[in-house]
């Protein structure tokens, strides 16, 4: 594991919101919830215990998960760069077709819409090259040779 979570600026407040709502709202909502299930009667036969219980792991963990990003994170500047960095928007090309990745930290990483984790062998491959390099990325099908076509 990475000593680093590389997030955004926008990417830092919405684990700082997460984490507060889990914290102030969530956290309470569930131990309301175990409360009241209490009330029901035997605990070792009551699924609504249980069910609250469980969502209280799950906050928890979530909880821990969140702290440890957030002292973890490590900001991303994007752009202005002639290298290919965390942060960098990148033009690869290979077989005549073009597409277009910005490379984000594990946290915020969307392949769908092109954001791809730094953490991915096509990331790795990319880190550091320039306009020009070609890089070769072995995925499932087979080697594949990229080559950048613009960085920003």
């Amino acid at each position: 594991m990475s000593e680093y979570v590389y997030v955004t600026h926008e990417g830092l407040a919405k684990l700082k919101v997460e984490l507060h709502e889990l914290k102030t709202v969530r956290k309470r909502e569930v131990a309301n919830r175990i409360e009241k299930a209490k009330d029901l009667g035997d605990l070792a036969e009551n699924a609504e215990y249980a069910d609250a219980k469980d969502e209280m792991s799950f906050v928890d963990g979530r909880i821990i998960e969140l702290e440890d990003t957030i002292n973890r994170a490590k900001m991303i500047e994007a752009g202005g760069t002639d290298v290919v960095n965390i942060g960098c928007t990148v033009e690869i090309e290979t077989g005549g077709q073009k597409k277009t990745y910005t490379i984000m930290g594990s946290s915020e990483a969307d392949p769908a819409s092109g954001r791809i984790s730094n953490e991915t062998p096509l990331a790795h491959a990319l880190l550091g090259k320039k306009v020009g390099d070609a890089i070769e990325v072995r995925l499932p099908s087979g080697k594949v040779t990229y080559t950048i076509k613009r960085i920003s």
